[in-house]
């Protein structure tokens, strides 16, 4: 109650000193509208909280008080510290989420969320203009647009409209996926979040299908919504082919992406194809096997196979080849694949990657992270090729599965920085080394948990001294302290 009357008071007196100032208006409008969230939320949650099993939810009434009321809570400390002193930086953010959904009413379903984070502290995190260097990791805490930025930033994330039958829905709106190509990449403040229609159907036993239309996105790290076309170059985008600047937000043509995906899962067996169409530039096709065969009471053996094979479609997105994204007739292939073990509260596993040299590795780092076998945080090897990556990974967590530690170390093999066609980001061959322990509160402190992670990284390859291929890439320490608590 009280936030909702001192959001009334902020309303009105800030219409008032419009009026009598003439003062943005803009500002006024989105206080207004995150007023609207909050009474909306917060009225509710008395509702939630008597939720009960035999509710009438045929009347509009029950439909909204029989729905579920969810908070976040996430603060996130993160640290990068670069070979010698001049590049080093910190964050603190701290933020809440606010989520509800409806309960049913003859299938159909509504969903709001929001979150509201802040930068409590940072070092500088714009350009360096003495030598160019961009922050990397700190300011996708925020918003990548407006590095600078320290007061409040508000996201809708979520704002949908949902219907199920039986095991299967359908979903129209701002929804959050996690696909292969398009996901949460969620190793910040907040996931990425899609505009679109997805349905998914589960009615044949073992077999799921899903897929849809996505017409607009909002990335990881931003806090603004775009059409998918206008999203891609958000992020900085390296360099084309020719050497130059990449392309910027606005110049690539595209109506949007098409995925579909099939999940079929056999005995101990399971099988996924998906299918990234992203209109007028190019197509993204995945196919992945995996099993697990039990050898003993405690022992199991783990493999997966992943092939990738990607081509550039029309005119890549536009019709100036020094502004397409991909050009056309290009095309790339990867192959990821992976053999471990599982040993009681053991899992390891030895993985390996090959992007062939036939072009680059392309999918907006806008939309999410790479779907290989040897992905590790804090770097992609995305927008490269002739590429090999091996990963060792390993995983320990207790009996009741509180407490987690994971230790991997990466070797990953790439182009030379200046070799463009084949190294988009003029990142070197690298050794990677990442450690990460997480646990869960219990008793009274459940729901919270906490996560930190240490990532290095050391140059295998030639930087030829300059900073542009060293600062943020590698010989660095990227420290990550992070507490979530839902409720």
């Amino acid at each position: 109650i009280s936030l909702v009357r001192r959001n009334i008071n902020l309303a009105h007196s800030q219409k008032w000193f419009l009026q009598k100032r003439k003062i943005n208006s803009q500002r006024v409008k989105k206080n207004l509208l995150l007023f609207s969230f909050y009474f909306i939320c917060f009225s509710l949650v008395g509702f939630s909280e008597n939720e009960n099993k035999t509710r009438d939810t045929s009347k509009i009434s029950r439909f909204i008080e029989g729905g579920n009321f969810h908070l976040q809570g996430r603060t996130f400390f993160m640290v990068t510290d670069n070979a010698g002193t001049k590049h080093d930086y910190y964050a603190l953010a701290a933020g809440i989420g606010v989520t509800y959904e409806t309960a049913s009413l003859k299938g159909f379903q509504g969903g709001i969320g929001g979150f509201f984070l802040y930068n409590i502290a940072s070092s500088y995190l714009g350009n360096n203009f003495s030598t160019g260097i961009q922050n990397r990791y700190e300011v996708g805490l925020f918003d990548i647009r407006r590095p600078t930025y320290r007061k409040d930033l508000n996201r809708l994330e979520q704002l949908y409209l949902k219907y199920s039958y039986k095991k299967s829905f359908a979903q129209v709106g701002k929804i959050i996926l996690n696909t292969p190509f398009i996901n949460k990449q969620d190793g910040r403040m907040r996931p990425t979040a899609e505009s679109g229609l997805w349905l998914e159907c589960n009615e044949i036993k073992n077999l799921k299908l899903e897929g849809g239309w996505l017409w607009g996105i909002s990335p990881r790290s931003t806090i603004k919504w775009f059409s998918m076309a206008n999203s891609v170059g958000i992020y900085p985008s390296g360099v084309s082919t020719f050497g130059i600047k990449s392309y910027n937000p606005g110049g690539i043509t595209s109506k949007g992406v098409g995925i579909i995906g099939a999940t079929y899962k056999w005995k101990n067996y399971s099988f996924q194809y998906w299918d990234n169409f992203f209109e007028n530039v190019m197509n993204t096709t995945l196919l992945q096997a995996e099993t697990d065969r039990k050898i003993s009471e405690k022992n199991k053996i783990i493999a997966g196979l992943m092939f990738v094979h990607q081509n550039a479609i029309h005119n890549g997105g536009n019709a100036d080849k020094y502004k397409a994204y991909t050009l056309p007739g290009n095309t790339s292939n990867i192959i990821s694949t992976k053999i471990g073990f599982i040993h009681s509260y053991w899992n390891f596993s030895l993985n390996y990657t090959h992007i062939t040299g036939d072009g680059r590795y392309l999918m907006p780092r806008e939309w999410g992270r790479d779907p290989f076998y040897t992905f590790m945080p804090r770097e992609r090897n995305e927008g490269t090729g002739n590429v090999n990556a091996f990963v060792v990974k390993s995983e320990w967590q207790n009996k009741n599965n509180v407490l987690k530690i994971g230790l991997a170390y990466g070797r990953f093999y790439l182009p030379n920085v200046t070799n463009y066609r084949l190294n988009k980001y003029g990142m070197p061959s690298y050794n990677q080394v990442n450690v990460d322990v997480k646990y869960s509160f219990q008793k009274l402190l459940q729901g919270l948990n906490t996560e930190f992670l240490i990532a290095y990284k050391s140059r295998l390859g030639n930087t030829y001294n300059d900073d542009k291929y060293i600062v943020n890439k590698v010989n660095m320490f990227n420290y990550n302290l992070v507490f979530d608590y839902l409720f």
